[in-house]
């Protein structure tokens, strides 16, 4: 019998979760046991679990579950550096030449256990079988925007904090704005999930808005109509084949742009389009200034659908469901290419 163990979140300000109660009680419906750890910051009530008929367990005991156990969770573990002897669906950031991620790999390594990465569970045409990419797309732009706010007002963001809904969130950021008349922005990736989620969110601040594909990327840059405008929106996840966007020669250029809003998040990636800062950045300081006149501030916050924990929750729950109850018999094939990739990634350190 296969056993999903939800983890709880160990992140600061991480709120969501990938398994709804209803969809617990479709896996255990097709046999799957569902064990669920204890969580007073989980977005979802750990009684609604219990309800739906799950084992309930102590906070963050997974290391201490049975060994066949998959263990399920969305951010990273602790770096305690302990050998990981489960196997672990969760998002990595370890194949990208992140030098946390070789860490990760090497305690997978050193334990026996396997990485079956989010980011990586993808069908027979390479198209990922869920994404937070529409919750990421709104809330970056949401923040991308209030950093634009905080220069207005001759600052920098202040702490950011979650909303219990969408419109709690864009009634609130409408009002911020109303004084100042609206910035111009760019979206590269604007056809994707998260750029559709980064437009929605300035259309409803009636931001003009520009959106770049493949169409207008493809050529590889350089790209100096970006400084043209005050926003600009990276929502194209980094590989090899991604062009920069941003280089570092341009804050000190002639420019209109103010903040970046790197959704995607990758600077400790090799392949980091965005080529002026080199850390993400937090809820508690959402902005790193890499200019100060005029001023250029860089949102990249990692985890930004936590802003929206139920919704993004319940979206992004409703996509992976399926996969998860393929768990047993992999009839498409996610999860082979998904340990493949680990393995792969895993043996070449």
């Amino acid at each position: 019998m296969i056993h999903l163990w939800v983890r709880g979140e160990s992140r600061d300000n991480e709120r969501r979760v990938g398994l709804t109660p209803a969809g617990a009680a479709d896996l255990r419906a097709r046999g799957i046991k569902v064990t669920v750890e204890a969580s007073e910051d989980r977005i979802i009530p750990t009684q609604a679990y219990a309800t739906a008929g799950c084992t309930i367990v102590p906070p963050h005991s997974w290391q201490t579950a049975p060994r066949d156990a998959i263990i399920f969770g969305l951010k990273e573990l602790p770096a305690d550096g302990t050998p990981l002897l489960h196997s672990h669906i969760m998002f990595g950031h370890a194949y990208k030449g992140q030098s946390a991620g070789r860490v990760l790999l090497e305690r997978f390594k050193a334990g026996g256990g396997t990485l079956l990465d989010l980011e990586y569970l993808t069908d027979a045409t390479g198209r990922r079988v869920a994404a937070f990419g529409y919750w990421a797309g709104f809330a970056g732009a949401a923040v991308t925007l209030k950093c634009w706010i905080a220069q207005q007002h001759g600052g920098i963001c202040p702490p950011v904090t979650p909303f219990e809904t969408a419109d709690a969130m864009t009634a609130a950021l409408r009002a911020e704005r109303a004084p100042f008349d609206p910035p111009r922005a760019l979206i590269v990736g604007a056809l994707g999930r998260v750029g559709t989620g980064a437009k929605d969110l300035c259309r409803a601040m009636d931001i003009p808005t520009t959106g770049w594909d493949m169409a207008e990327t493809s050529h590889g840059g350089p790209f100096p109509e970006i400084l043209n405008f005050e926003l600009f929106i990276n929502c194209i996840l980094a590989g090899p084949e991604t062009p920069a966007f941003v280089r570092p020669d341009a804050p000190s250029a002639p420019r209109a742009l103010r903040v970046i809003g790197d959704i995607a998040c990758d600077p400790d990636s090799a392949f980091n389009p965005v080529q002026v800062y080199g850390a993400t950045t937090t809820w508690a300081a959402p902005a790193t200034r890499v200019h100060d006149a005029p001023p250029l501030d860089v949102m990249a916050i990692d985890n930004l659908p936590s802003m929206l924990p139920l919704e993004s929750s319940e979206d992004y729950a409703r996509q992976l469901l399926p996969t998860l109850c393929i768990l047993q018999s992999d009839e498409n094939g996610v999860w082979a290419r998904a340990r493949a990739v680990f393995q792969t990634h895993r043996d070449a350190g």
